[in-house]
């Protein structure tokens, strides 16, 4: 795991040599005669990103490494600028120009001199300052080493040792100190059992000599725990203390049958009696040797009473972690005197405990012990110490210890609140009796879920017991070490002594002979499991591994099989409230009517938490330290962010889901953080998100793959890796898979905080300070941002921008003529944004992505300069023609225009909502259109005929201008212009579009004016997607013979809202685009066109106001169809009377289902046959007579009804009872 700012520097240095290395900046170089200046540019920062390298691989943290790293990333950022403009101003110079030319070469020439001189003395610092000490080979982690030497290291111990003044101090001496608590100290080394038992025999036994305790026992645990033989081996102990005066009378063999018989004929309470009796009243010193995990810790350390006899237990471990927890809140760490110079044995024991006693006087060097305290960080116990010699080590030990903390708090939670379904789900798999061979469950989700806590439950289970021979749970620890594995599973599975190879052997005999259950906690690669495979594939059929992950790659390689990965999603609402009171309230569910103030803030808090069991429970145990006021809940809603990074009570919520945010490669890390530009609880569109990635430059080209797929790719893995959330809604929509997501808003607060602190991310807002340092890389606007244009420029360097997003009200000085290196431009549904705003557009040569949808006031675009330009998405606004100069544009790859389908159905017509309410007669287009633009005219001379001092006033007031009311009458009038034409979404397209050769995606188009775009639409052979309104008879020949043309088409959407519909326009389509994936039919068909049925590549299908009469054929055509994975049919898809019956073993592949019908179409009943739809896991309900045969649907998971108010209670209750036969148990939700 590198720090943020190595991945970021790594990332830009890709971009940057990426485009060093193209062909354009070559050409560049070569004509400006600084092609030597360039390539000594390129070549250094090759170097560059190889001691990045080494610095990843050293897992150095150094400040002087992160200082210089931070400049490596500057120069790259300026190398990359400096190269792509030179390109965009001065690639091909017009021949007028020589004089100009001239000069620019002369500019172009110094300037690149002092880039070569930058990055050659950055590249230098490194060997002056000797920051990256070797660049060689680096040995593996996986599976490198002895377990505790890099334990040791992950503690920070190796320099801890260096420090000369470090004295040792006795495990005696540290048992003899302290008052008449009960004290636990637990011993753990690098050593192995052999080293911490020489130490530990030796206190042990002098203590015993001396008679310092009344009670003595050594006690081996044994795996799994067994508390009669436990409490049996104890007992045997205290007795034959209690016969030692009759040893000197009698024989060893006598005493030892009394110690039998006694023990040996004692019932179990009778025993549970005794012990109980012995551990109240005297004082007693208790060895546990061979402590393997917390839980174990958890059951034995019930038994033990503090009795103030100054008892004490000794724990021997060989998980540091393990030690860590038995000690306590705030462990503290000594090294303990021993035989061997070359070994190390550490002792950790509660300072709390220790009521100011030091074992040290103060100022000696044991002073300077390591303090392990509940906030996850190292702090020492003596102030001279400051940082110096605990330094980079604190980061690591915080890491290592966070995987226990998060047990250790998860233990506290005895009751499950809200997981008793999953909880019951993983016990059923576990005992599946009809998996014939070795099964692997996964169970995976993103940190603080609360996996852990659920499979401790589940190991626990009282439903488990007798079912397995053998049981062992595994923490799997960073860095992965399988020589640590093996031994912790020889050890809870008896396999006998640990002793390198022959352990291995030893384990894989056990493996083979018996049934068991083994949990593999928090599994963190593919290659960690792959180690593991070869020997826990020996174990028998009837034997079950767990793994929980966060990543849904490595679940889905574990698991294999579909049916046994189990997902754990947050709590529902309820749930989490129940829980969260829980805590507040001291364990007991409260209801918040009795805290009338309390109850907006609660639901403040849940919302923030988003279900997640870690972030409710930490919040909760702390507000139920505070006042249960709404003062002090709002304060910490307010500066929650603050709270994450200050409190030391909720920190642990950061470093949890910190761990995720670590784990990400250094190309996901840029990506992520790329995330804090979007406001709260924003759907953030897959779409928006890949052309803004590709854009900026965080993808590149691979051989096979198009930068489009590779950025579509790093998505899915962010979804994968639960970084981000999908939408829910959205599945339905895309083929895809997932067409938008959120963020968590604890995992926003991490963006935003990693984003600001690399200076990648800027957002201004309310509260946000004026004061930033360093280049700021994208600035965000957010809608709360009241600042004025002094501000604004004062901020940030506009002239280093490469992204700008404005969130709600547009201001004219948002775009500037300094941000020429602006690369993305994103107003989508600013308001107040006019034609005349965009001026400053035509001058950003660097503009890559340019997004206006839904800015409804805009009529006239102009991007003619924009060469760069590869998105353009105009949906949404006035413009119903585009400007003959966007064939200029021959880099553009994504163009969207016309109407959204949102608007398609009415919901923006502007027409419709003003005239029909106008009188009938009014009603005319002609005569209203008229009225509307002689108010236009007279609008436009307005302020030149009214020169009073009251017009002068308004404008001063509401700062008008003429041009401003002249648009402002073109919003009220232009919105019925399209009406005259009727293209119902499309937009019109000049002549020459065909030049467009990098066109991917292409829509919504009106094809009804003439054959010629539809002649330059089949030259596009590059069209993956393409979205037309306008078809007729007559050019539907057109149409079809241009689909021939289109073989890299995955995506067609048809649309025609005139009386006629499609009807017979689509049937002369013979040979339908092979690799159509997704069809979208809107407008009148009668009949579905024969060539459907041959789409065998196709994923989505959506049919609206289709009007097929034909009901039982159409669904037998598309139940055939092999990948058909979401079916759509809207509003008058069909119109006939009769069954909509889902045949059984149609539609093999089906996994979201839309219904919408209404009764007036003769749709009255939908049937599920028996074998019907076997993947169906979601359905989508809206205004459905009746449903039957859904309990055949085994693997549907829920049922959504949209507007319930429609259905009578019997016709809810029926569903319910369906879905109650339903084995999956699915989920009813109405929205």
């Amino acid at each position: 795991m590198e720090p943020t700012g190595l991945s970021l520097g790594k990332s830009v240095l890709d971009g940057a040599l990426g485009y060093a290395n193209s062909a354009i900046a070559e050409e560049v170089a070569l004509q400006l005669g600084v092609q030597k200046d360039q390539a000594f540019i390129r070549d250094e920062l090759e170097m560059m990103l190889a001691f990045l390298m080494a610095a990843h691989e050293e897992r150095d943290e150094h400040k002087v490494i992160k200082t210089w790293v931070k400049q490596v990333r500057d120069v790259a950022y300026d190398v990359e600028d400096c190269l792509q403009d030179l390109a965009v101003r001065l690639g091909k110079p017009s021949w007028w120009c020589f004089l100009r030319t001239l000069i620019d070469r002369h500019r172009v020439a110094t300037r690149m001199k002092e880039l070569r001189a930058k990055v050659e003395d950055v590249s230098q610092r490194n060997v002056r300052y000797r920051l990256i000490k070797s660049t060689g080979p680096k040995p593996a982690v996986v599976g490198a080493g002895p377990s505790n030497i890099s334990s040791a290291t992950m503690f920070g111990i190796d320099d801890a040792r260096r420090q000369k003044d470090k004295a040792k101090v006795d495990l005696s001496q540290l048992i003899n100190k302290g008052n008449e608590n009960l004290r636990v100290i637990a011993v753990w080394g690098t050593s192995g059992l052999l080293g911490q038992t020489v130490v530990i025999e030796g206190a042990y036994s002098g203590l015993k000599r001396s008679k310092k305790y009344e009670l003595y026992a050594w006690v081996r645990i044994v795996h799994p725990f067994n508390p009669l033989e436990f409490l049996q081996c104890i007992m045997r102990q205290f007795y034959q203390d209690s016969f030692e005066e009759a040893e000197k009378t009698h024989g060893k063999a006598t005493l030892g049958a009394q110690v039998l018989n006694k023990v040996g004929m004692m019932k179990q309470e009778d025993l549970a009696d005794a012990f109980d009796k012995h551990v109240n009243g005297k004082s007693y010193l208790i060895v546990l040797n061979d402590l393997s995990t917390f839980e174990e810790w958890n059951w034995i350390r019930e038994y033990f009473p503090n009795n103030k006899k100054g008892s004490r237990i000794i724990v021997s471990t060989e998980q540091g972690e393990v030690a860590r927890l038995c000690a306590g809140q705030e462990s503290v760490m000594l090294e303990l005197k021993q035989s061997y110079a070359d070994q190390s044995v550490f002792a950790f024991y509660d300072k709390v405990h220790q009521n100011g006693t030091e074992l040290t006087k103060p100022g000696s060097s044991s002073s300077k012990a390591t303090i392990i305290s509940t906030n996850n960080s190292l702090v020492p116990s003596d102030e001279t110490l400051e940082n110096q010699h605990i330094g980079a080590n604190e980061e690591m030990v915080r890491k290592s210890l966070t995987r226990t903390r998060t047990i250790e708090g998860a233990w506290e939670e005895s009751l499950l609140i809200g997981r008793e379904k999953e909880k019951n789900d993983i016990i059923n798999l576990i005992l599946n009796r009809d998996a014939q061979q070795l099964t692997v469950i996964s169970v995976w989700g993103m940190g603080g879920l609360g996996k852990t806590t659920l499979l401790r439950e589940v190991y626990q289970s009282q439903d488990l017991i007798g079912s397995f021979e053998k049981r062992a749970c595994i923490t799997v620890m960073r860095p992965f070490n399988l020589e640590e594995v093996i031994k912790s599973l020889a050890m809870q599975l008896d396999a006998g002594p640990s002793n390198g190879k022959g352990n291995v052997e030893e384990l894989i005999k056990v493996l083979k002979g018996k049934s068991c259950l083994i949990v593999l906690d928090d599994l963190s690669s593919i290659d960690e499991w792959d180690l593991m495979t070869p020997i826990l594939s020996k174990m028998r059929n009837t034997s079950r591994i767990i793994v929980t992950t966060r990543e849904d790659n490595i679940a889905k390689h574990c698991a294999v099989k579909p049916e046994n990965i189990y997902k754990l999603k947050v709590l529902e609402y309820k749930d989490s409230f129940d829980l969260f009171t829980k805590k507040v309230f001291n364990k007991e569910v409260t209801n918040l009517d009795n805290y009338p103030g309390l109850i907006e803030e609660a639901e403040l808090i849940l919302k923030k938490c988003n279900g997640l069991p870690l972030a409710i429970v930490t919040i909760g145990g702390f507000l139920a330290k505070q006042p249960k006021t709404s003062m002090v809940w709002r304060k910490l809603n307010e500066h929650l962010s603050a709270e994450l990074e200050m409190n030391p009570e909720l920190g642990i919520i950061k470093t949890i889901l910190m761990k995720s945010y670590d784990g990400l490669p250094y190309h996901l890390k840029s990506c992520f953080l790329y995330l804090s530009i979007f406001p709260e609880d924003y759907n953030i569109s897959r779409r928006k998100l890949v052309h803004r990635w590709n854009a900026e430059g965080y993808t590149s080209e691979v051989r096979g793959k198009t930068i489009g797929e590779i950025a579509d790719g790093y998505f899915m893995e962010l979804i994968d890796r639960s970084m981000i959330l999908p939408v829910k809604e959205s599945i339905m929509c895309s083929r895809k898979g997932i067409s938008s997501c959120k963020l968590h808003d604890l995992m926003r607060e991490i963006s935003i905080s990693k984003a600001m602190e690399e200076n990648l991310v800027f957002r201004m807002e309310e509260g946000c300070s004026s004061n930033t340092q360093g280049t700021i890389r994208h600035l965000a606007i957010s809608s709360n941002w009241e600042g004025d244009q002094r501000e604004f420029e004062d901020t940030v360097d506009l002239s280093r921008i490469r992204s700008l997003t404005v969130f709600g009200e547009w201001k004219p000085f948002y775009i500037s003529d300094k941000m020429r290196l602006l690369r993305v431009l994103d107003l989508e549904s600013t308001s107040g944004l006019v034609d005349h705003h965009l001026q400053p557009i035509e001058k950003l040569l660097h503009l890559k992505y340019l997004s206006l949808r839904g800015c409804d006031c805009i009529f006239h675009l102009r991007v003619g300069n924009l060469k760069q330009l590869e998105t353009l998405d105009i949906t949404d606004t006035g413009i119903s023609k585009l400007p003959q100069a966007i064939i200029k544009l021959r880099k553009l790859q994504y163009l969207r225009a016309g109407e959204s389908y949102q608007s398609f159905l009415g919901g923006n017509d502007s027409y419709n909502k003003l005239v029909g309410g106008l009188p009938q007669k009014m009603q005319n287009k002609l005569c209203l259109w008229t009225v509307v633009l002689m108010a236009f005219c007279v609008s436009c001379c307005c302020l030149e005929v009214v020169k009073d001092d009251m017009a002068m006033d308004i404008e001063a007031a509401y700062n008008f201008n003429r041009r401003d009311l002249y648009t402002l009458w073109c919003c009220f009038a232009f919105p019925f212009i399209p009406r005259l034409a009727d293209p119902r979404g499309g937009v019109v397209v000049p002549r020459g579009l065909r030049k467009l050769k990098a066109l991917r995606t292409l829509g919504v188009v009106n094809i009804a004016q003439g054959k010629a775009i539809l002649q330059d639409i089949k030259r596009l052979t590059r069209l993956h997607k393409l979205s037309l309104t306008g078809i007729n008879k007559k050019n539907c020949q057109e149409f079809c013979s241009t689909l021939k043309h289109l073989s890299h088409l995955e995506s067609l959407s048809v649309h025609s809202w005139e009386k006629a519909g499609l009807r017979d326009c689509l049937d002369d389509l013979r040979s339908p685009p092979k690799n159509l994936q997704s069809l979208k039919l809107l407008g009148a068909l009668g009949k579905l066109p024969k060539w459907i049925a041959g789409l065998q590549n196709l994923v989505k299908l959506k049919l609206r106001g289709t009007r097929l009469t034909e009901v039982d054929g159409t669904i037998r055509v598309l139940g055939k169809l092999p990948n058909l994975a979401i079916l759509r049919l809207l509003y008058k898809s069909f119109q006939a009377d009769g069954c909509f019956t889902y045949r059984r073993e149609a539609f093999p592949s089906l996994m979201v289902l839309e219904l919408e019908f209404k009764y007036e179409n003769g749709i009255r009943l939908v049937e599920f046959e028996k074998g019907t739809a076997p993947r169906l896991e979601m359905l989508f309900c809206k205004k459905i007579f009746f449903f039957s045969g859904l309990s055949f649907l085994h693997s549907l998971k829920e049922v959504l009804i949209n507007k319930p108010s429609y259905y009578s209670e019997d016709w809810v209750e029926d569903m319910r009872a369906q879905l109650t036969k339903n084995p999956n148990k699915p989920v009813l939700k109405f929205k």
